[in-house]
């Protein structure tokens, strides 16, 4: 994978939270730190859609007779089929 070289400005707050992450050993790098904040956030918006998708679904349907709870492992199965 290519990488491309950018250039970022944070406040002074986000520097400091920034160094506390890498004086604790979460990440080696700011770099490093900044990749995997991005990845959780396409993560996070995925899983946004997936849901949006499945409530679109859902109102679509009508009533269901399933339990909330069937509902819910249903939906964890078949997210960890996806992933």
């Amino acid at each position: 994978m290519s990488m491309i070289k950018k250039s970022i400005t944070v406040t002074d707050k986000q520097n400091e939270w920034m160094q506390s992450q890498l004086k604790n050993g979460e990440y080696a790098s700011d770099s490093e730190l900044l990749r995997d904040l991005i990845r959780k956030e396409q993560r996070r918006n995925e899983d946004i859609n997936v849901i949006r998708e499945a409530l679109i679904v859902g109102e679509q349907s009508g009533y269901s007779t399933k339990s909330a709870e069937q509902i819910l492992q249903e939906f964890k199965e078949k997210r960890r089929i996806n992933v």
